[in-house]
């Protein structure tokens, strides 16, 4: 793993802001490395507070792990397809909780992506990629972690202003002036930007969100071996006649030695089944239609990409207990079988009409590639063998000596 992961922003930031201005040069002296690494650990150590902190809801009762249950992969903590949020706890936003674990590799939002020349075909337009939540409108972590923060569907702050009033009254005031300042939270643009970055080091502690020790892990390291029914799954997923998985959820090791994160962070419309129980779903004119909108808009005109949304990795994906953006299937082998089932055994998955969650007029963006199709190429044993596999992606796995 290269070092620069560990915690590549805090050390930056660290760099530019721990010493005095030296008079000769536009910004600061570089400090000491251990001085640098020892400021970034105590800024994550403060996100990690202010993580748990529900004092930073406008309801004093929400806070990020809330929603991003550690012992669900930092994904939803229940089944449900959206999660109740805003000052009474009463509202409700329009998509599920996606994981915050392996993110750190995320590149920035793009139309057009050409992988790296070690990683596949660079000449070869990926199309859109990167970012981050599931339409990819903010790309860095700091400014994901504001998002909630200032929704009035989850911790509804009605300001920046309101958050670091809310901040200055709560258990991290001290710490967060200690870091970032006597008087950072009487600006709250200060105080919003200070708690992002705090939220963003936290995020990119590697033992918490980017620990690499599943079973799949002990085995591209030699510890571990996988049984035969996790590797018939294996190399269903890698087969692009059958599962045909690996096209989007990469699950090979990096030309630089890095281990996969089994998503290419790219986008697809999935063609899914309407959720009836996400409240926005009563309306049925009313539809989610990803990069497209309705929350992101800078890409409205672009109909071309109307129902994509990004590819989720697939690290601690049998953690969850609901799948996609929709939250519409429930168990990990559902959201598989819908791939097998979905255009072969349609009335398994519809009520009505096929791909009701998208209006007609954009059904021609939707993935038609293996293993989707009329002709059924998954039976029922792969789709087992594929659960197996995506078992193994959980972390917290202790090979045997």
């Amino acid at each position: 793993m290269r070092l620069t992961r560990a915690i590549p922003a805090a050390v930056c930031w660290a760099v530019t802001a721990f010493a005095a201005p030296a008079p000769s040069m536009p910004w600061p002296p570089t400090p000491e490395p251990a001085a640098a690494y020892a400021r970034a650990a105590e800024i994550a150590e403060l996100g990690r507070a202010l993580f748990f902190d529900p004092s930073l809801s406008a309801s004093g009762r929400m806070s990020c792990a809330s929603c991003h249950d550690p012992a669900r992969g930092f994904a939803a903590p229940n089944a449900n397809p959206v999660q109740p949020g805003g000052a009474d706890l009463r509202r409700t936003g329009i998509r599920s909780v996606p994981s915050l674990m392996y993110q750190q590799d995320a590149p920035p939002f793009t139309e057009h992506f050409f992988e790296p020349e070690d990683e596949g075909d660079e000449s070869v337009d990926q199309g859109p990629t990167g970012g981050r939540d599931w339409d990819g409108r903010v790309d860095r972590a700091r400014d994901q972690a504001a998002l909630p923060l200032l929704d009035p569907n989850e911790m509804a702050n009605p300001s920046p202003a309101a958050l670091a009033e809310k901040a200055a009254g709560g258990p991290n005031a001290a710490g967060i002036r200690r870091l970032f300042g006597p008087d950072v939270l009487e600006d709250p643009a200060r105080a919003l930007a200070a708690i992002g970055q705090a939220l963003e080091y936290y995020q990119q502690t590697p033992a918490v969100f980017s620990p690499f020790s599943s079973k799949y892990d002990a085995v591209l390291r030699g510890q571990a071996t996988l049984t035969p029914a996790e590797a018939a799954g294996l190399a269903v997923f890698e087969d692009p006649n059958r599962g045909n998985c690996a096209r989007c959820h990469k699950s090979k090791v990096a030309g630089d030695g890095r281990p996969p994160l089994f998503t290419d962070f790219g986008y697809a419309a999935l063609g899914l089944p309407r959720n009836r129980d996400i409240p926005a779903n009563r309306d049925p004119n009313w539809f989610d239609l990803g990069l497209c909108g309705p929350i992101r808009h800078d890409l409205a005109a672009r109909t071309r990409y109307c129902g994509m949304f990004k590819t989720p990795g697939l690290r601690n994906v049998a953690l969850r207990q609901s799948f996609y953006h929709n939250g519409v299937f429930h168990t990990l082998r559902d959201a598989v079988a819908f791939y097998a089932q979905r255009d072969s055994n349609p009335e398994k998955w519809y009520r009505g009409r096929v791909f009701d969650d998208l209006p007609p007029a954009f059904a021609g963006n939707i993935e038609r590639e293996v293993p989707f199709g009329p002709r059924r190429v998954l039976s029922d044993v792969d789709v087992d063998d594929l659960v197996a596999f995506l078992r193994t992606l959980t972390d917290g796995y202790r090979p045997a000596p």
